[in-house]
């Protein structure tokens, strides 16, 4: 056995002993009547932020806190420790002089990560730091297992994600960034109301999944005997209510793809869609624009974040490019110079571009496509719109005005990346219907991500929807930007994760 595997066995008993320690001090506290989960409630007076922050009004004066305790440097008759709670950390002193020697010798039997709740007075140190005297406490949550900052645990990144909760006992930094994410969906909203949409609910289950192109995830409803897909797009019902005559809504919540997972990917993620009527592209543009940057000042204090090592500019107004003119700019193709669909396949084929079906199959508007993503989108470091797809990949869009092989629809791409989808909605219910069935022969192709029929839709732009524009905005990779996380991962609670007995 070499000295590394010695070790790992020396520290997984080591761990062991510790967790049975802990679970004989849990049995002697019951036997004691001291059961710590017996307590129902802390009938808490402060925070740790409003103790700090409120320290010349409580000064001397007696307070209740609560928390987890994370240090204890408690030796002879006194001594220091800390607690934390969800603002951070509080300093506490303890002394025999005020709570009796029986008391100190309980206390000292505490372990890092049982929850205590203290009453005490308020006081700074010689240091300046504000902190507790204790006077009396109570354990309120015995914690029967070791934090894993000094064993093994940690040392796997997936452990993080995998036991979240203790990921954000050890980490400040991974709370501030949950708390800043909380802090950007309130401010969304807050954005949205201001400007009169109406924030709704629509299915998650639903007998269709349309609005994007995606694979579902699917199951299906015992009591309707009906096959269901979790939602991939919020976009079909939202129209429906524009229909219906609600003229700004929007949605906030969890859509579902049945795809990769990824540092950019989570098969469960976080979108925003928005809905206006008698709106288009360019108001979409000016809306997303504008949001970000209100999101980021109210969230950070200013429209310039750093991500990773550049610096990213949010003030409105972002750059705007055609698509034909990044793939121009970045791939020196003039698309307008390209005659026909065969031309454009050859080039397709000279520059070793991938596609969802045969290259015999593919038009100019597939080959354009593909150029932008190969050599284009990584390329997008500073906020850009990049203008007008082409009306293969775009059949719910209304056509260019002046230029029918295209649609007007923007994506939004910050640090090559992809962050939102916007279009002057297609209102045709006939020229809608000509392109889903167009879509069922993509599926037919071998695009299993093509759009499905969804008849209902039809029938209510049958029934009139008016001028609308329309955006989807990805929730967790806007997350990302504010925060400088480099994975999706670590600004999802609780990320999806092959289970550990299935690795």
């Amino acid at each position: 056995m070499s000295n590394e595997q010695k070790n790992l066995v020396n520290e997984e008993q080591e761990f062991n002993q510790l967790i049975q320690e802990r679970r004989q001090k849990f049995f002697d506290l019951q036997a004691a009547g001291k059961d710590p989960f017996d307590v129902y409630k802390v009938e808490r007076t402060h925070t740790s932020k409003e103790v700090k922050e409120n320290y010349e009004e409580l000064e001397g004066k007696e307070v209740t806190v609560a928390g987890r305790l994370m240090s204890k440097r408690v030796h002879g008759k006194a001594g220091f420790s800390d607690i934390h709670d969800r603002y951070g950390k509080l300093q506490l002193y303890i002394k025999i002089n005020d709570v009796g020697e029986e008391k100190l010798k309980e206390y000292k039997t505490f372990d890092i990560g049982d929850w205590v709740s203290i009453k005490g007075t308020v006081f700074k140190t010689k240091t300046g730091e504000v902190s507790v005297h204790i006077l009396d406490f109570q354990l309120i949550g015995k914690s029967l297992k070791p934090l894993p900052e000094k064993w093994h645990g940690l040392k796997d990144p997936d452990l993080r994600y995998r036991q979240r909760y203790v990921d954000l006992i050890i980490n400040q930094d991974v709370r501030d960034t949950f708390m800043k994410r909380t802090a950007i969906i309130r401010s969304i909203r807050e954005f949205l109301d201001n400007r009169g949409y109406l924030e709704v609910e629509t299915p998650v289950l639903s007998p269709i999944a349309g609005g994007a192109a995606a694979k579902p995830f699917n199951t299906h409803h015992n009591a309707l005997n009906i096959d269901m897909y979790l939602r991939i797009a919020t976009e079909l019902y939202l129209k429906r209510l524009i229909v219906g005559g609600f003229e700004k809504v929007y949605e906030m919540g969890k859509n579902f793809r049945n795809e990769g997972i990824s540092v950019r990917h989570n098969p469960e993620f976080t979108m925003i869609e928005l809905y206006e009527a008698f709106a288009d592209y360019n108001d979409m543009m000016e809306i997303t624009e504008n949001m970000m940057a209100y999101v980021c000042e109210k969230v950070l204090g200013t429209t310039k974040v750093m991500y990773e090592e550049t610096e990213i500019d949010f003030t409105p107004p972002w750059r705007r490019v055609t698509m034909v003119d990044a793939v121009k700019e970045y791939a020196g193709i003039d698309y307008n110079a390209i005659k026909d669909d065969e031309e454009a396949r050859a080039i397709a084929k000279e520059k070793h571009l991938e596609f969802k079906k045969n290259l015999s199959e593919c038009t100019k508007g597939d080959v354009l496509i593909a150029l932008f993503e190969e050599f284009c989108e990584t390329k997008l470091i500073q906020p850009t719109f990049v203008l007008d797809y082409p009306v293969e990949n775009s059949p719910l869009t209304k056509k260019k005005r002046g230029n029918e092989a295209f649609t007007e629809r923007f994506e939004g791409f910050i640090y090559g990346r992809e962050v939102c989808n916007a279009y002057s909605e297609l209102n045709d219910p006939i020229v809608q219907k000509e392109r889903f069935v167009q879509q069922l022969k993509e599926r037919e192709l071998g695009d299993d991500e093509a759009y499905m029929m969804d008849d209902d839709f039809i029938n209510s732009l049958e029934i009139g929807m008016p001028p609308t524009g329309g955006l989807g905005i990805g929730i967790d990779r806007m997350t990302m930007f504010l925060t400088n996380s480099a994975s999706i991962r670590d600004v999802i609670l609780f990320p999806t994760m092959k289970p550990m007995n299935n690795q």
